[in-house]
């Protein structure tokens, strides 16, 4: 299925329904006055989260979300049937603003019965026995329904996940997220594999947690080079950051620089991200062929408050002591916050 995870549309809610002009005339009734009813109410517009969806792609070729409007008013003091509400289901994590004005809507950033109305339907007009008086005993009006509220909006979905993994391209986030969970993503030995973001369920004993593994950045991602800067908003939802780290630089590269490289693009784009708790992950450890490199790093990250672990991917060597720190980590921030994470509210992940 393709990811889309930006779109615009346009909401239009129901009109409500006109009023009626009507007398009673029955038969030894001279007088049987006005007897118009209400016009129906029009339905909204509402948004509510769907944990089974995952991308934005159906509203991409839908753009228009109509209310269905309300019916007239009828003689006989028959007043007309609300118009329906129109509901639309997006992924949770969804940001909804308005189009023009970029202010913030909603955050559907769970999914539950509860609903968001986007556009409130137009209230139904009177009919003339509402209008009838002592001095205005047989009133020939009626008021006209309201119209509905319309708005262009932007979606934006931000993928909810309590771990995120990130760094360079090549670092093996993808290897990484394949041997700790049932995630299958695509994985090649050039730049650029992945092309999505991917989500997995990990397990740690009596718990679980959903990791994202999100596209690799590169320097000047924040101002749109690479394709980071498309995924970077997907970072400011998970709890804590995973850096994976090539500790195995074909090219010499030191790894430290690709750490102060990718921090500033989190930084740059949003300094919260850069403050999120962090796990640095020394990867590709079981091709160097001396392992004084790992103890550098392990020294210098720690100094710096990070912690650390070194692993291998491909064999699994410290796969067991990364995903007890990520649970450790998640705990202390569970425990701070109140909640239970993303794979206790999405227990759909697990299959």
């Amino acid at each position: 299925m393709k990811f889309v995870d930006e779109v615009e549309i346009t909401v239009k809610a129901g009109d409500g329904g006109r009023g009626c002009v009507s007398f009673r005339r029955e038969k030894f009734v001279p007088k049987g006055g006005p007897d118009g009813g209400d016009g129906g109410d029009g339905g909204h517009v509402r948004v509510v989260g769907d944990p089974h969806l995952t991308t934005l792609l159906d509203l991409r070729y839908q753009r228009l979300y109509r209310g269905n409007r309300g019916q007239h008013g009828r003689g006989k003091d028959q007043h007309g049937k609300n118009g329906e509400d129109r509901v639309i289901r997006v992924p949770v994590g969804t940001l909804i603003r308005d189009a023009a004005t970029g202010d913030l809507i909603a955050d559907i950033d769970a999914p539950s019965g509860d609903d968001v109305v986007l556009a409130h339907g137009g209230k139904g007009g009177k009919g003339n026995s509402r209008f009838a008086s002592a001095t205005r005993q047989a009133p020939r009006f009626a008021e006209p329904g309201d119209a509905g509220q319309e708005r262009e909006l932007r979606l934006e979905l931000r993928l909810l996940a309590d771990v995120g993994l990130i760094g360079l391209p090549n670092a093996g986030k993808s290897t990484l997220i394949s041997a700790v969970s049932a995630a299958r993503p695509r994985i090649a030995d050039y730049p650029f594999t992945t092309l999505v973001p991917n989500l997995g369920v990990v397990a740690h004993g009596d718990h679980s947690f959903v990791m994202a593994d999100i596209p690799g950045l590169i320097e000047g991602a924040h101002r749109g080079e690479g394709l980071g800067h498309r995924f970077l908003k997907h970072v400011t939802r998970t709890g804590v950051l995973v850096h994976v780290l090539d500790v195995f630089q074909l090219d010499g590269r030191d790894p430290r620089t690709d750490f102060e490289t990718v921090n500033r693009e989190l930084a740059l784009f949003d300094e919260e991200l850069s403050r999120k708790p962090r796990i640095v992950t020394a990867n590709k450890v079981d091709l160097l062929p001396d392992r004084s490199t790992v103890a550098e790093l392990e020294a210098f990250f720690g100094g710096q408050g990070y912690r650390f672990c070194a692993i291998s991917a491909v064999t699994g060597e410290g796969l067991e002591r990364l995903k007890r720190m990520m649970a450790e980590d998640l705990a202390e921030r569970r425990a701070a916050s109140g909640g239970g994470g993303v794979a206790a509210r999405h227990p759909e992940l697990h299959g």
